[in-house]
C-alpha cells in the first residue's frame, strides 16, 4: 500500500486489523474510444486544479451478512464489465487536458481486504472516514481505475464496501445506480438490460447540431446573469472576495419540524418540495446577504430524459440560479421560483471550456470577480441516499444542530441538503469571515422558521427579520448599489491606486441622470507626466480585483487629468479640472 490514499485509509483504521490486496481480473466489455462530453470535461478540469479531497467523491455500500469476499469481487467485477465508465481512462500529455476518453474491454482493479478482530463501536461512521480518507490523492487519469474500493470485513465475513470515486467517471446519481445494482447482484438478482446512453455515445450526441444549440445557448444564458447580476452575495465589510479558500465547519440541521414544515408549505402552496425549499433558501440568502437577488449555483445531474437517467458517468455541470425576489410575499415567490429553476436547470449543459473562456472575458469587461459564492445541492431524490443521511434517524428530538469536521471550500455559503422526510436533513458550509457559529446556526433554525410559518400561511417579505431571527449584512453609509452590485467606493479607489502605481485617485458617484441611465461610479486618475490611459488604467485594475478586498468593481467610466485638486476629497473639484483623456475599459452590456 504505497498510494496516499492507501497511507490515509490505513492512519483510519483501529488496532487489530490486517491488511491484504485482491486483484480482481474482468473481460468481456468492448473496447472503444471517442471524445470526452461536457460533463467529464467539466469535472476533469477541476480535477486537475483542485485538492483531491475536494473533488474526489466517496460513497459506502452495506454488506448483507452471509456474504463471502469472493461474492462481494463477483458483483464489483459484474459492474465494471456492464458499465463502460468504470473501464474507462483519458489518455493525455503532460501539462494537458485530456480530450479523448478510452474504454478498455478487460483489466484488472485491486480491492483492499481490511479484517477487523472487532469492529468500533460506531461502524457505519467508521465505514464512512475509511471512505473519504480513500479520497486522498488525485486519480491517475490516464491510467487508474477509477474506483478505490476497501472491503471492511469482521473476521473475514464482508460488512462494508468503502469507494472512492473519480468524479471524471461518477456523480452522486451514479454512485446511487452502482449501489443499487450492487445490492441487487449480491441477492442473486438479474440486473436489466441498459437503456441509458454509455460516455462515448452521450459525447457524440452533445456534438450533435442540436447538442451544440442547447450548449450556445446555455451560454448565452450565463452570460447574461454574469454581466447584469451581482457579483458577489455577500458584499460586505468583513466578507472577501468570492472564490478565496476559507475553512469552514460542516453544521448539519436534522430537523423533524423542518420535514413536517416544507410538506406542510408545499400542500398549502401547491408546488413541489424542492421548490418551496428552493424558495426559502433563495429568500433567505438574499435577505442576510441584503441583495435584490439571489444567485446560486445548483448543481444539476442533467439527467432528464431516458439517454442519461442510469448513465454511470458524471454529467455533473452547474445551473446557475438568478432569482428575482422583490415580491411582496413568498407565495408569489414560490412561483417564481418553479420557472427560474427550469430555466437554470435547462442551461445547466455546456463546453465547461467555453464557459470559462467567457466568465473571464465577461468579467474582465465588466471589471469584476464573479465567484461560485452560494451553493445549493439538493441531492435528496436520489435513488439512495447518500452515506450518513440515516445517522440519528431513531432521535426524537424535534430539531437539532451539530458541528462536524472544518473543510476549506471556495464558497461563502455550501448546503447539501440529503434528505427532506421524514426529517429536514441539511448541512451547512458557512465561511467564518461572514457567519459566526451563532450567526450559522441562526441561519439554518431561521430556515425551519420560514418553513413553518409559510406553512400556516403567506409570509410578507418585508417581514423576514421578523419570521426568521435572521437580520440583513450592515455595510455602512459609504457603500452603493452600483450596476446590479455593492460595491464599496473606498475599497476602489484603494485598489485602483494600488494598480496604477499610487497615482492620485478619486471615485465619485453619478448619480441616475434624466436621460435615465443608472447610478454609477467615476474614476478621476491624476497621472502626471505618465502615459497612462482609461483602457490601461481598466485593465491594471481587474488584473488586482481578484486578490482584493470585497465590494471593488470596477467605475464605469475614466477621467484623467494632470493633477489633483488642492482639495482632493471633493468630487466636484476633480470635475472641474480640465481633462486630458477619459473612456472606459468596459465593453457592451448584456
Amino acid at each position: 500500500m504505497n498510494s496516499a490514499a492507501d497511507r490515509e485509509t490505513m492512519r483510519h483504521s483501529p488496532p487489530h486489523t490486517t491488511t491484504t490486496t485482491v486483484t480482481v481480473a474482468y473481460a468481456g466489455g468492448t473496447e472503444r474510444r471517442g471524445p470526452i462530453t461536457m460533463g467529464q470535461a467539466n469535472m476533469i478540469r477541476c480535477i486537475l486544479r483542485d485538492d483531491p479531497t475536494h473533488i474526489n467523491i466517496h460513497d459506502v455500500w452495506p454488506v448483507p451478512e452471509a456474504t463471502t469476499v469472493a461474492a462481494v469481487t463477483d458483483a464489483l467485477r459484474a459492474l465494471a464489465v456492464r458499465h463502460e465508465g468504470l473501464r474507462t481512462t483519458f489518455p493525455h500529455l503532460p501539462e494537458a487536458a485530456p480530450v479523448d476518453q478510452v474504454v478498455a474491454a478487460e483489466g484488472t482493479f485491486t480491492v483492499t481486504v481490511l479484517d477487523h478482530a472487532e469492529l468500533p463501536a460506531d461502524p457505519a461512521e467508521y465505514a464512512e472516514s475509511v471512505a473519504r480518507a480513500a479520497r486522498a490523492g488525485r486519480f491517475a487519469l490516464d491510467r487508474e481505475f477509477p474506483m478505490r474500493i476497501t472491503l471492511l470485513t469482521l473476521a473475514g465475513q464482508p460488512a462494508y464496501v468503502a469507494l472512492a470515486f473519480s468524479h471524471a467517471v461518477a456523480d452522486g446519481s451514479a454512485m446511487a445506480i452502482l449501489r443499487e445494482e450492487f445490492t441487487e447482484l449480491l441477492a442473486g438478482k438479474e440486473l436489466p438490460e441498459l437503456t441509458s446512453l454509455p460516455p462515448v455515445d452521450l459525447a457524440a450526441v452533445e456534438a450533435s447540431p442540436a447538442g451544440l444549440r442547447k450548449s450556445e445557448a446555455s451560454l448565452r444564458y450565463w452570460e447574461r446573469i454574469l454581466r447584469t447580476g451581482p457579483q458577489e452575495m455577500f458584499a460586505e465589510p468583513r466578507g472577501r472576495r468570492p472564490g478565496t479558500d476559507e475553512e469552514a465547519r460542516q453544521l448539519t440541521l436534522r430537523s423533524r419540524r423542518g420535514g413536517r414544515a416544507l410538506a406542510g408549505a408545499a400542500r398549502r402552496t401547491g408546488h413541489p418540495e424542492a421548490t418551496v425549499l428552493m424558495a426559502a433558501w433563495c429568500a433567505l440568502v438574499a435577505h442576510r446577504a441584503g441583495q435584490d437577488s439571489c444567485v446560486t449555483a445548483v448543481p444539476s445531474a442533467n439527467r432528464f430524459n431516458t439517454r442519461v437517467a442510469r448513465s454511470v458517468t458524471t454529467t455533473s455541470q452547474d445551473a446557475l440560479l438568478h432569482l428575482d425576489v422583490r415580491v411582496p410575499a413568498f407565495d408569489a415567490l414560490v412561483a417564481r421560483t418553479w420557472g427560474a429553476v427550469l430555466n437554470a436547470y435547462r442551461h445547466s449543459q455546456f463546453d465547461s471550456v467555453r464557459l470559462w473562456e467567457m466568465i473571464d472575458r465577461v468579467t474582465t469587461e465588466r471589471g469584476s470577480h464573479f465567484g461560485r459564492d452560494v451553493v445549493f445541492n439538493d441531492v435528496s431524490a436520489l435513488p439512495a441516499p447518500l452515506l450518513g443521511t440515516d445517522a440519528q434517524d431513531g432521535d426524537d428530538a424535534g430539531q437539532e444542530l451539530t458541528w462536524g469536521p472544518p473543510q476549506t471550500l471556495p464558497t461563502r455559503l455550501l448546503a447539501f441538503t440529503y434528505r427532506t422526510a421524514p426529517r429536514l436533513h441539511i448541512s451547512l458550509w458557512a465561511a467564518p469571515s461572514l457567519f459566526t457559529p451563532e450567526e450559522a446556526e441562526g441561519f439554518l433554525s431561521g430556515l425551519v422558521l420560514l418553513l413553518e410559518a409559510a406553512a400556516a400561511g403567506d409570509v410578507p417579505m418585508e417581514e423576514l427579520s421578523e419570521v426568521t431571527g435572521v437580520r440583513p449584512a450592515e455595510r455602512g453609509a459609504g457603500w452603493l448599489r452600483v450596476d446590479g452590485c455593492w460595491v464599496s467606493p473606498d475599497a476602489v479607489r484603494e485598489t485602483l491606486g494600488r494598480a496604477v502605481g499610487g497615482l492620485p485617485v478619486r471615485v465619485a458617484e453619478e448619480p441616475a441622470g434624466a436621460s435615465g441611465t443608472d447610478p454609477h461610479l467615476t474614476a478621476y486618475i491624476a497621472r502626471g507626466d505618465t502615459p497612462l490611459t482609461p483602457e490601461e488604467a481598466h485593465r491594471a485594475l481587474t488584473a488586482l480585483i481578484p486578490a482584493a478586498g470585497s465590494g471593488v468593481l470596477a467605475p464605469h467610466h475614466y477621467v484623467l487629468v494632470e493633477n489633483p485638486p488642492t482639495e482632493p476629497d471633493r468630487s466636484d473639484a476633480w470635475r472641474r479640472l480640465n481633462i486630458i483623456d477619459e473612456g472606459t475599459g468596459r465593453s457592451r452590456q448584456v
